[in-house]
């Protein structure tokens, strides 16, 4: 018998489900930037935010707070240091970044999955920090161990992430002594992408970055970059011993670093985007100088976490304009120092995957590709002004990713792209559905959206009228579904198990 149209209707919408729920784990993506960099700002507009940074630097000063160890190497420095206080010169500071790679490769266990950070290349990350979870199915709730381990699973399965994170969210269940062992071995054991270490004490630095060795050999730590941290700057103007120590530890080590100062406009910078730019600038400028006396040539990823607020109630505001304008303007910043820079994100305030969601995340992500940042945190998953990291949402902005691979990619103008051969087969007043020209080109010529959804109203309603949401909670359960963990030598994941298990042993459980 001759199917209805409803039954090709039905098989049709079949084969697309298997389709876009097919594990995407074995590909592998690449975002290089083929497109132009959008700066706003005139270079006399930026030399006088560089002005106020090296004022900063020079006159106000960067305070370094509960480390000695990092107070004496300012003072061997030559810098100029009262109390806490570090007054720097700011030519000095400038030479000491210049010491810094303007690009890098953070090695992954998986050669085929190692990312390289500057230049023209992308590398979108998940949200960092969240101590709580949503799903369609559960609501809002504290993060878990099993939560973590999940959305690492997820993130290793999503080719449009191109690295594992960190903090995907707190597993509040573990000891805070404690959990990062289990975050770690996590990244090293259910991923094969590159990953982010702890940064929330020296111990739990160092920790990571021994787990990082027992992964990939003692001898290849000195010389290859296979673990990262990421710090934030205590602004206004402040490294604690978290940030600092932090910076000893992975530099030290050979190993990269990421420093972000976080600034909320009108408390801790001012409320002027350029005014807040400036000491942004002034702050990450100091970390990388410092990265380069602890370690000459360490890695370092120069970043840039600023928002907006509402002056009315004091809550933090995400994809407003000034944000944007603070991404741009960062861009252009980095790029004069010779640095690859971390940037914005889809980021939002709104508590669901609703349509403010959608705005603010496709505005601020937007803002982040075109003004050129070369690590992206925070790339897929954050809801409710980073406090919960969303499963639904990350893979709706894993979606959008995977659509900004083609929109940095650019226009190709070869024989094919112009379509040189096209009119042969096809006459005027013709059409080219089926010519040769759309053969060859049919299944790449276009980005196909894995949860998007184009069909007709009726195909839509017998497929149960599905929101993006519900389209989005399909879609996590069935990559969570076919994710196999990656290939590891039994003898690795035998010496991580042991390490972590004597770490365990050696200290009582700290729940703050």
């Amino acid at each position: 018998m001759t199917p209805t149209a409803a039954e090709r209707r039905r098989e049709g919408r079949a084969r697309r489900t298997r389709r876009k729920n097919a594990p995407e784990s074995s590909e592998v993506m690449r975002a290089h930037r083929a497109i132009p960099y959008v700066d706003i700002a005139s270079n006399e507009a930026v030399e006088r935010i560089e002005a106020q940074s090296d004022r900063l630097l020079e006159e106000v000063g960067i305070e370094y707070r509960d480390d000695a160890r990092a107070l004496a190497i300012w003072r061997e420095s030559g810098a100029d240091v009262e109390g806490t206080r570090v007054r720097m010169d700011a030519r000095t500071v400038r030479e000491l970044c210049a010491q810094a790679p303007s690009e890098f490769v953070q090695h992954a266990r998986n050669p085929d999955r190692s990312v390289h950070i500057g230049g023209p290349s992308a590398v979108f990350a998940p949200v960092y920090g969240p101590p709580f979870v949503r799903c369609l199915d559960k609501g809002r709730r504290y993060g878990t161990i099993d939560d973590f381990q999940r959305l690492v699973r997820l993130t290793h399965a999503l080719a449009s992430l191109h690295h594992s994170g960190g903090v995907t969210c707190e597993p509040c269940d573990l000891p805070v002594n404690k959990r990062h062992l289990d975050m770690v071995h996590a990244h090293l054991t259910l991923s094969d992408k590159p990953f982010l270490g702890s940064i929330t004490a020296m111990e739990r630095a160092e920790d990571s970055i021994e787990m990082a060795r027992i992964a990939f050999g003692a001898k290849r730590m000195e010389s290859d970059c296979t673990i990262m941290g990421n710090v934030n700057v205590n602004s206004p103007l402040v490294f604690d011993r978290v940030a600092s120590e932090a910076i000893r530890a992975y530099c030290g080590a050979n190993q990269g670093i990421v420093i972000v100062p976080f600034v909320l406009g009108g408390a801790m910078g001012p409320v002027t985007t350029a005014a807040a730019v400036a000491q942004a600038l002034a702050e990450a400028m100091s970390g990388v100088a410092f990265s380069q006396l602890v370690r000459p040539g360490a890695p370092v990823v120069l970043g840039n976490f600023l928002s907006s607020m509402s002056l009315r109630s004091g809550a933090p505001t995400f994809g407003m304009p000034e944000a944007a304008l603070s991404n741009y303007l960062i861009g252009q910043l980095a790029r004069r120092l010779g640095l690859p820079f971390r940037s914005g994100g889809s980021l939002t305030a709104s508590k669901l995957c609703d349509a403010q969601a959608a705005y603010e995340s496709a505005d601020s992500m937007n803002a982040t590709a075109m003004a050129g940042a070369n690590f992206v945190l925070h790339a897929a998953g954050w809801l409710e002004a980073g406090l919960v990291t969303g499963y639904e949402k990350l893979v709706l902005d894993a979606d959008r990713l995977a659509a900004l691979h083609v929109l940095l990619a650019g226009v190709s103008t070869d024989d094919n792209a112009l379509g040189v051969h096209a009119y042969e087969d096809v006459e005027p007043g013709s059409h080219f559905l089926g010519s040769a020209h759309t053969m060859a080109n049919y299944e790449s010529a276009y980005f196909d959206s894995a949860l998007s959804d184009s069909e007709s109203f009726e195909s839509w309603t017998e497929g149960g009228a599905k929101d993006a949401t519900v389209r989005a909670n399909e879609r996590w359960k069935a990559l969570l579904e076919a994710h196999e963990p990656p290939p590891l030598d039994p003898a690795i994941v035998e010496a991580l198990d042991d390490f972590v298990a004597r770490k365990k042993a050696s200290c009582a459980d700290a729940w703050h």
